[in-house]
């Protein structure tokens, strides 16, 4: 059996949607399933960008607004809106996003640095930035858009 190629074994695959105008990336491995919007239930005194909560075959998913959580004003929701269902750790996570595009084939060593303020986002939301031909993503850190998810349901749960 001869080893993959350098080529094959460093390629990330990239599930890539838009926020907005604004296009984001995010490794494919922490996509559990992409879902067309179904009910969901508002969550008193949660944040604004939580939209609410769904059931999805029995688990509860908290819905967030990832234009507003990203600071780009809600997502307006349309035919083409989804709900991008994380594996996060110890909790389901949907992230409302205006359009599902293409999954991207990406170089590890190729993608670039965050800018501070990368089009009016905060930065820290962002891993870094991969560039095809001809636009650019900005590849999230889902660690970093669900830590504060994770002590807002926590406090939530406790009241």
């Amino acid at each position: 059996m001869s080893e993959p190629s350098q080529l094959t074994k460093n390629i990330i695959e990239l599930a890539t949607f838009y926020v907005g105008n604004a296009l984001c990336g995010m490794d494919i491995l922490k996509v559990q399933e992409i879902n067309k919007l179904m009910e969901m239930t508002k969550v008193p005194q949660a944040p604004d960008y939580m939209v609410g909560i769904l059931n999805l075959r029995g688990q509860i998913v908290t819905i967030i607004d990832l234009g507003q959580k990203l600071g780009l004003g809600n997502v307006e929701i349309s035919n083409e809106s989804r709900n991008i269902i994380i594996n996060a750790p110890g909790e389901h996570v949907g992230l409302l996003v205006t359009k599902i595009s293409d999954v991207v084939m990406a170089d590890p060593d190729k993608i670039e640095p965050a800018p501070a303020n990368m089009s009016g986002i905060q930065g820290s939301f962002f891993i870094g930035v991969y560039k095809t031909e001809n636009k650019l993503i900005g590849i999230l850190d889902i660690k970093e858009v669900l830590k504060i998810e994770s002590d807002n349901l926590s406090r939530g749960l406790e009241r």
